[in-house]
């Protein structure tokens, strides 16, 4: 290794100090002992600037402020103006044609003889690779002439796939338009939102209406479509980036900007209207809320920390909170423990969703815990699967189910909460895809088995005597 004349000092001056410390251990060897233990400790075990935590942590926040990224800008290319009437390009380069060496056979002669000899080499020499450089040239000639040009040329099929690859702005059928609204809404999600918005609504001690019950779930699902179409109007270039938003039909053209803000408000305002003056105001303020939160809350935090995960488990909680107030017009302690289910539900469940997509996220600007937290992601999907057998065994005490509901609904929170421990444990994507699998029907079955031990309702006491027995039995 190479080394500098300081590099040099440094190591005389080192392994003299180390002579002498050797050789005054048996003068003084109490006195000496401890310096020699401290020069000759494993570097590893010595204190750098590493274990000042504080120090660099002060530096971190000192110097991000003043951070700025910058991107290089692209070098132009140099343009070379070439003179015709300069001629100094052309005698810097010398065209200097490969020549094949010619051995000639020497033959034993006579001193004179071999001078002859060996002046004639030099004259024949020329006239054969004179010789040799046409005959290549003419060989390379006919080589050229018989061959076909090595010109690609790309067919029709290539061209489509090649143009189908690459970003178009499209034109839409009329025919096509409902399915694009369906996308633009998150049908799947709108769907999974109007059931738990029902299952609340079937929960309420109240007598059933289908009239309401059908206006509840119009509303709620009218407020979804609104919420998660201006979710993708303001994620539109963060959604180009991930594979699994990238065909969106606003990232794709398929539809305008202000077409998809239009469908939004017609969605929003009548479903909203519904929820307020044909169902109840507590009903109508809770739906914008939802959409309040969702939109200017969660879409945002997406980018700039990881409460998101907790503010859109509220969002997912809400709706069959609303089931049940369309139905009473109150928020009970039942709506509440509903909302639990839901809130805590969906930690296992997202969090075993964004662990195999944290390329997607990271690529797309997102924070998820998944991306930033790994190992909370994992603890947090565990304690919510717990937490889902504690909310269980919490029904039958605030009477909105029996104690039955504890026992049936324990095997598949075991379950869970088993899938749970190894999405936990080995933290891979074949665990967070059995994980997220499994809570696609636990959610369904969880609610059904709710609803199948539904407290009964209490009748009003002494309704089914007349007023009219109590004096009557007095006066006898």
């Amino acid at each position: 290794m190479f080394k500098t004349p300081c590099g040099r000092l440094t190591g005389l001056v080192g392994a003299s100090v180390n002579q002498k410390l050797v050789r005054n251990v048996s003068r003084s060897p109490q006195s000496v002992c401890g310096l020699i233990k401290l020069y000759r400790r494993d570097p590893s075990t010595w204190v750098t600037y590493q274990h000042l935590n504080f120090l660099k942590r002060q530096y971190v926040s000192k110097i991000n402020s003043d951070l700025q990224q910058r991107a290089i800008p692209k070098r132009s290319p140099v343009l070379t103006i070439v003179d015709e009437r300069d001629d100094s390009v052309d005698r810097q380069v010398q065209h200097v044609p490969a020549i094949d060496p010619v051995v000639a056979e020497r033959m034993p002669q006579p001193e004179e003889a071999t001078r002859e000899a060996l002046a004639q080499p030099s004259i024949s020499i020329l006239p054969t690779t004179a010789k040799n450089v046409a005959q290549r040239i003419s060989l390379s000639n006919e080589m050229t002439s018989d061959e076909t040009p090595h010109v690609q040329v790309e067919t029709d099929e290539a061209k489509e796939a090649r143009l189908d690859r690459q970003w178009k702005e499209l034109k839409v059928d009329p025919n096509d338009l409902l399915d694009v609204y369906a996308r633009l809404a998150k049908i799947k999600l709108t769907a999974l939102v109007v059931v738990t918005a029902a299952a609340g609504y079937a929960m309420a001690p109240v007598p059933f209406d289908p009239a309401i019950f059908f206006l509840s779930c119009l509303g709620t699902g009218l407020a979804s479509c609104t919420a998660n179409s201006i979710n993708q109007y303001f994620e539109v270039p963060f959604d180009a980036n991930m594979n699994r938003t990238k065909n969106r039909p606003l990232v794709r053209g398929q539809i305008s900007p202000l077409h998809a803000v239009s469908f939004a408000l017609a969605c929003g305002v009548p479903g909203v209207t519904l929820l307020t003056l044909a169902v109840n105001p507590l009903t109508g303020f809770l739906g914008v809320l939802n959409i309040f939160l969702y939109t200017c809350c969660y879409t945002p935090l997406k980018r700039l920390s990881i409460s998101n995960t907790w503010v859109g488990a509220v969002v997912g909680a809400i709706p069959p909170v609303m089931g049940w107030t369309a139905a009473t017009g109150t928020l009970d302690l039942g709506a509440l423990l509903l909302g639990c289910f839901l809130y805590s539900w969906q930690f296992p469940h997202f969090n075993a969703l964004s662990w195999n997509l944290r390329e997607d996220y990271s690529r797309g600007g997102y924070r998820m815990m998944s991306v930033t937290h790994p190992g909370m992601c994992k603890r947090v999907a565990l304690r919510h699967s717990l937490g889902l057998i504690g909310l269980t065994t919490l029904a039958p005490v605030l009477d909105v189910t029996t104690w039955t509901f504890p026992l049936v609904s324990l095997p598949i929170n075991l379950y869970i909460s088993y899938l749970a421990f190894r999405f936990y444990h080995e933290g891979n994507r074949s665990s967070a895809r059995k994980l997220f699998f499994c809570s696609l029907w636990h959610l369904p079955m969880l609610l059904l088995l709710a609803l199948t031990c539904k407290k009964p309702r209490k009748e009003a006491e002494g309704s089914a005597l007349p007023p009219a027995t109590v004096p009557l039995t007095l006066q006898s």
